[in-house]
């Protein structure tokens, strides 16, 4: 029962990794910005101060998830140059990214164990 229950996680944990990385994306702006301007169009007259900082929310919550994503990618290239330059270095870890982050805990404990940390 555990495993089916595990089974049926794995595609809602791809789905909000997907939907995490689309927010990152120019069309999410556009789309933000579609809606904005759809609703001034039809209820203007719900486009109060509380709208207004509503739309003022999700346009720095996209701003910040864009920049979060910017540097968690520089980051990774960083990081996936010095693992190729380094001999001793798992290839493994090159591909973590692409992994989900239950996964990705998953490893660090399984590492930070070998460490002895």
């Amino acid at each position: 029962m555990v495993h089916s229950y595990m089974t049926l996680r794995q595609p809602f944990r791809r789905f909000l990794t997907a939907l995490g990385v689309l927010t990152t994306r120019p069309i999410a702006f556009y789309l933000a910005t579609l809606y904005c301007v759809l609703w001034f169009v039809f209820d203007r007259a719900s486009l109060n101060w509380n709208g207004v900082a509503t739309a003022a929310t999700l346009f720095m919550t996209l701003i910040i998830q864009r920049a979060e994503r910017r540097d968690t990618q520089a980051i990774h290239a960083k990081l996936d140059n010095l693992l190729i330059s380094h001999d001793k270095a798992s290839n493994e870890l090159s591909q973590i990214d692409k992994m989900q982050p239950e996964e990705i805990e998953r490893v660090r404990a399984d590492t930070q164990a070998k460490a002895g940390l």
